[in-house]
């Protein structure tokens, strides 16, 4: 099987984005993305909105993968899909265009685990760009997951921790709100953390035992913190905003680490790889690379465009499935809960 030559269309509509994506015996042709800004005024995902904007965008963005991709649809060998997890009418939308064109053409159907796409992003044939070895630690972080997950191979995967509440891409946002910055505030919390001192202010961690996660008392932490100085000082966010989100993005950086730096003792697995939106955060991947040194980690990041919810994921997983003959009946339906 994997010595033909294998053209999967993979598609992504789980939240905001609605992204398509063909990939060529593990290599990307195409990755496209359509980005919806319309959430930006309400600072937050509106998921009425969100499928709306899927319904308009889906066509043009499988027709634009298909065109940079240089290839026809009647070179397809199958269509991949996200099933879920993700917000209900986003993910129908995706479902229901990747059953009609899979059934159309007459080729197989392939449902994909979002959160597995972001973990397998890693197994996508990119110049520069090393594949773990099994089995190996992936932690999951993104706007609505935050997961650390055992991978023992392509599909054996067992989730060892997870946030009880919050998820690490929501404490970005959240802080951000609270300070008046826009939505996505994670990358202008990045970029202004780079300018700050992260010891000027000290936000107490969540203790949380084993594993799993908690970021909603951090939160809380970070709002009671600016009502109080901003009491005292009207003009503190401004004067001191660099600082202060060099001290969040420390502190949510330090609650990751202690927890993978466990997950690694726990099991003696030393190949660690992230993925998900936040994995683009500069603090994140510089702290996994320090722990190369400290703790003999292999650590691998994956290419920038491959983080955030894109369908070049979604389209490995179906390349992997497709060696696999693992097929979708047409009677699949979409899973807003969906679990690895």
């Amino acid at each position: 099987m994997s010595s033909q030559n294998i053209y999967i269309l993979g598609i992504e509509s789980s939240c905001d984005d609605t992204a398509a994506s063909i990939i060529y015996n593990g290599r990307i042709l195409s990755n496209v993305i359509a980005s919806q800004k319309i959430h930006e005024e309400y600072g937050g995902v509106v998921p009425e909105l969100a499928s709306r904007a899927h319904q308009q965008n889906i066509v043009p963005v499988v027709h634009q993968a298909m065109e940079k991709a240089g290839i026809t649809k009647d070179k397809l060998n199958a269509i991949a899909f996200t099933r879920g997890p993700g917000l209900m009418g986003s993910l129908l939308v995706g479902t229901s265009f990747a059953k009609s064109l899979a059934y159309g053409l007459n080729i197989p159907l392939i449902d994909v685990n979002h959160m597995q796409g972001h973990i397998l992003a890693h197994y996508i044939d990119e110049d520069g760009y090393d594949k773990p070895p099994f089995p190996f630690l992936a932690m999951t972080i993104s706007g609505g997951h935050t997961q650390i997950v055992k991978v023992d191979h392509y599909f054996d995967m067992t989730v060892i921790g997870e946030t009880i509440d919050d998820a690490v891409g929501e404490a970005f946002d959240k802080s951000g709100k609270i300070l008046g910055l826009g939505y996505p505030a994670g990358p202008e919390i990045d970029k202004r953390a780079a300018l700050g001192n992260p010891k000027a202010f000290k936000f107490t961690k969540p203790k949380v035992d084993g594993l799993n996660f908690s970021f909603s008392g951090f939160k809380t932490a970070v709002l009671y913190f600016i009502q109080r100085e901003v009491k005292a000082n009207p003009n503190f966010i401004e004067e001191n905003l660099n600082d202060i989100c060099a001290s969040i993005q420390y502190t949510i950086i330090g609650i990751l680490m202690d927890k993978l730096k466990l997950a690694s003792k726990q099991t003696g697995i030393k190949h660690i790889a992230i993925g998900g939106g936040v994995s683009a955060n500069s603090g994140i991947r510089k702290a996994l690379k320090e722990g190369e040194q400290k703790f003999g980690w292999t650590t691998y990041v994956p290419k920038f465009e491959f983080t955030t919810d894109n369908a070049a994921m979604i389209a490995i997983v179906g390349y992997l499935k497709f060696l696999e003959g693992d097929f979708a009946k047409q009677d699949v339906i979409a899973s807003a809960r969906l679990k690895i």
